[in-house]
């Protein structure tokens, strides 16, 4: 009797994998998503409704998905990893978590410098890391990077810690374009020019112009204009004393960093990853994705959110968003040496 129960539940638990299975391999996509936006669920549904495939989703960090890929391994049932930044799907890639995608679609509506060499990530939104300053305080704002670490704004500017992603991403693309030494000095004339130690978030850099702390910030474009778009606490009833610069329009461009998105290694549904993909990058999938976040969409000639179109036009370093990975660790290993916290 215990034999034939033993077999009995055998034979069930293997009738319930081949039905996980079939599962994953009919009319569905399994997406891990470090994105959380309300618009997101209209992505979503017009996916569904254009293609009949289920989405199902598991959202959190970034960090802790790629950490929960690495552990499922070849089990794991993702087919599509979001991130919402350069430097962490580089981690992916790094961790050889993800599969190459060759798709005409993609290649042609994705500009090249949005895409990892190799086709393992595409980006699908922008946004730009500007420089932001009292109006008030400020008469002559820096124009460039370079300018932050300019000794006559001693005291005046406020940033986030070295740990930080952004931060990270900023600097290594520095190390890309000027090499470890000039990127060291920049690193160290802008920790001399720091108004308090690094805290917060972005929106903490704003607010800090706004309560007098600092007269300079360094944040994303979308942090900005979502103060633009809805209130938030301690900084839109001030927003009119802030100014923004779009550094080196007249050189390289402003540096700009990416949500993107991935196909995982093992992704049991590679087609329907694929198409969602290739959806993303459609003309309509680029409004909700991008305004989603107050982002800029990656392809060109698709409308902007009202917020970010009040911003204005810029010129973006062109400068391919791999190196913001690929430079990283030496960007931290910088931050350290000068002593920037």
């Amino acid at each position: 009797m215990a034999l034939r129960m033993r077999v009995l539940t055998a034979a069930l638990s293997a009738s319930v994998a081949l039905s996980a299975t079939a599962a994953f391999a009919d009319g569905e996509l399994n997406l891990y998503s470090s994105r959380h936006y309300d618009t997101d669920e209209r992505l979503y549904s017009d996916f569904e409704k254009e293609t009949g495939i289920k989405i199902n989703r598991i959202e959190g960090k970034a960090d802790e998905l790629i950490e929960r890929l690495k552990a499922e391994g070849e089990n794991s049932p993702a087919d599509v990893l979001l991130t919402v930044d350069a430097g962490r799907i580089w981690r992916a890639a790094d961790a050889e978590l993800l599969a190459p995608v060759e798709s005409e679609v993609l290649e042609e509506r994705i500009p090249e410098a949005l895409q990892h060499p190799d086709n393992l990530w595409f980006g699908f939104s922008t946004r730009a890391r500007l420089v932001f300053y009292s109006k008030e305080r400020v008469s002559e704002p820096p124009q460039t990077y370079a300018d932050l670490a300019d000794p006559k704004y001693q005291g005046q500017v406020c940033a986030r810690s070295s740990s930080n992603i952004y931060m990270l991403s900023l600097l290594a693309s520095r190390i890309a374009k000027d090499g470890e030494e000039a990127a060291e000095a920049w690193a160290r004339g802008l920790k001399d020019n720091l108004a308090r130690d690094p805290q917060g978030g972005d929106t903490d850099q704003l607010r800090g112009i706004v309560s007098g702390e600092c007269d300079i910030a360094v944040a994303n474009s979308y942090y900005f204009a979502r103060a633009l778009r809805s209130e938030v606490d301690g900084l839109s009833g001030s927003i009119d004393q802030i100014g923004w610069v779009f550094p080196d329009q007249d050189g390289d461009g402003t540096h700009i960093n990416v949500s993107a998105g991935a196909v995982v290694k093992n992704a049991p549904n590679r087609e329907n990853a694929v198409k969602f993909l290739e959806y993303l990058a459609s003309d309509s999938a680029q409004e909700y994705f991008a305004a989603g976040n107050d982002e800029y969409p990656a392809v060109e000639g698709v409308g902007r959110s009202a917020s970010v179109t009040k911003l204005g036009d810029f010129k973006a370093d062109d400068l391919n968003l791999s190196a913001l990975g690929e430079y990283q660790a030496a960007a931290q290993d910088i931050y350290n040496k000068v002593g920037y916290k």
